[in-house]
């Protein structure tokens, strides 16, 4: 039993049919890269999407929701306006 290139990359063994059935779409495969391989794109600009899409999203505001003294008032602990944790690197 010859085993493939395929097969030693994957660490693979398998019975003659499956090997013969892999080995085909395998081929395939690869030719289909080389195929893109040899696409000349020399000069043209990447893409990251081919639609026309813009973002919709809104600009950042920065506003204060919440006093940092409302927030202080649940710690159990708080040193100097900040949360106060105990230490987990010594």
């Amino acid at each position: 039993m010859n085993i493939t290139p395929y097969e030693a990359m994957a660490k693979l063994s398998l019975p003659d049919d499956q090997r013969e059935r892999l080995a085909a779409q395998m081929r395939r495969l690869a030719d289909s890269f080389a195929a893109l391989e040899a696409a000349d794109t020399e000069n043209v600009e990447p893409l990251v999407t081919v639609l026309p899409l813009r973002n919709v999203l809104r600009e950042d505001e920065a506003r204060q929701i919440v006093s940092r003294e409302t927030l202080l008032r649940g710690a159990p602990e708080q040193y100097d306006g900040y949360f106060q944790v105990p230490k987990t690197i010594e």
